[in-house]
């Protein structure tokens, strides 16, 4: 193996036990009419499992997800987990689970809190923007059993992250959903834009009802779902989220665009395959033991082959995955060439890159959320770079929070002692009254 790679395991393929309005993955059962049984076989799971571990060095990073892999039932995960141990030995590792909550009980939360497992959430803010789209098969909005979810994981001790989609029912609300997922405890969050284009031939041809990845047009053309986010607004999405972090939550939330930045910033490289720059190192196994270039690309075109049937590094080094993931970059457009935020954003997912530009070869398009981004990253470049030098003089990057700190507190809202009242809103920004706040 050349270098470091992640393999994720779809233990159900694309089945699920809800209809997210906006999901891309769900119909792709389409692809797999011959997949039998309701889950992933024990020679495919096996299989997956020691490859991994035979093809890593050091900790062992495995993942599940869908479709909703919790449906593979707890017994397959203890499986897994007892496969997984024999497989590493000695080695730490680590398993990293995507759901939507619904089925996480009671045992299903004290087998994860008492085992390596980490456990990504999906939730979209409040009850009003979470229900809009994610709704179960019989269109009824599951916020409660989300929530539900989210504190048993939090009793039992569960570690977990939050994976929040940015579409277009929440993407003018930022605050209201970041204040609310903080409001509940969330401390590690994910922000996911959501870019769908309408069918093309191609997509229809496979019995699909999105548009395939690889086809672009020119600014204009390009026919994104109702669902889908705009540039602009994902970026004011990030801004304003931002900026209320910077002040306030450095150190205590975390939040995987903003580390990546830094990452970047830093020269350690962002946490995100889509800030990096270049892909196809993140392989996807279907419950059929199909290995495909990228969770994205799970089209005939991107198949690499079978586990049981091709060594996985074998997969992983093919000369046409290599040239997948080396494209990211070689076929950057002259308009990121000479962006001056290049080196944080790497020209975004190949599968956002649907903008054609006028005098550009057909193969070097740009994402289609190109301005947002430039913008998000030159907005908040000055702090990053602040961030950075304290921690290469060995502080922590939280000091940053006291540059945004009023110098002193407006005077009808300050206390004898010069701080404010305990009922006057927190000189922070982030709404809420000082002593529900900074106050605490």
């Amino acid at each position: 193996m050349t270098s470091p790679f992640h393999l994720m395991a779809k233990p159900v393929g694309p089945r699920c036990n809800m209809a997210c309005r906006y999901c891309f993955y769900t119909e792709k059962a389409a692809l797999f009419p011959e997949a039998s049984g309701p889950r992933m076989s024990d020679a495919v799971l096996t299989s997956y499992i020691r490859a991994t571990a035979a093809a890593t060095t050091g900790p062992v990073q495995f993942a599940f997800q869908g479709g909703e892999p919790t449906l593979a039932g707890l017994g397959f995960f203890r499986r897994a987990l007892d496969l997984a141990r024999e497989a590493c030995g000695s080695r730490d590792f680590t398993i990293a689970l995507q759901t939507n909550g619904r089925l996480l009980d009671d045992e299903w939360c004290a087998f994860l809190a008492a085992n390596p497992f980490l456990v990504g959430l999906s939730l979209d803010g409040p009850r009003e923007l979470h229900d809009v789209h994610r709704v179960d098969r019989a269109g009824v909005p599951c916020f409660d059993e989300v929530v539900a979810a989210l504190m048993r994981m939090q009793v039992r001790g569960v570690q977990y992250n939050v994976l929040t989609t940015v579409q277009a029912a929440n993407v003018r609300r930022p605050l209201e959903v970041y204040r609310f997922l903080r409001g509940l405890g969330v401390r590690h969050l994910q922000f996911i834009p959501i870019v769908e284009r309408e069918p093309d031939d191609a997509a229809r041809a496979l019995g699909l009802g999105l548009g395939a990845p690889g086809t672009a047009g020119p600014p204009g053309a390009v026919r994104l779902t109702p669902w889908s986010v705009s540039a602009g607004a994902f970026g004011d999405f990030l801004i304003a989220v931002f900026d209320e972090w910077i002040r306030r939550d450095v150190g205590r939330v975390f939040v995987q665009a903003f580390d990546s930045a830094l990452a970047n910033r830093m020269g350690a490289g962002g946490s995100v395959c889509q800030f990096a720059p270049e892909c196809g190192r993140s392989l996807v196994v279907e419950m059929n033991g199909d290995v495909f270039a990228c969770d994205h690309y799970v089209y005939p075109a991107w198949r690499r082959g079978n586990l049981l049937d091709r060594p996985l590094a074998e997969m992983v080094d093919d000369p046409a995955q290599v040239g997948f993931g080396r494209a990211k970059a070689d076929l950057l457009p002259a308009a990121c060439r000479c962006c001056e935020v290049l080196f944080l954003c790497h020209g975004d997912c190949p599968k956002h890159r649907l903008l054609a530009d006028a005098g550009e070869p057909p193969d070097r398009p740009r994402s289609v959320l190109c301005d947002g981004y430039r913008r998000f990253f030159n907005h908040i470049l000055p702090s990053i770079d602040a961030m950075a030098e304290l921690l290469r003089a060995g502080r922590p990057a939280a000091e940053i929070m006291a540059r945004f700190r009023p110098a002193t507190a407006p005077a009808a809202a300050s206390s004898p002692a010069g701080r404010p009242g305990r009922n006057a809103p927190c000189p922070c920004g982030s709404g809420r009254k000082f002593k529900q706040c900074c106050g605490r």
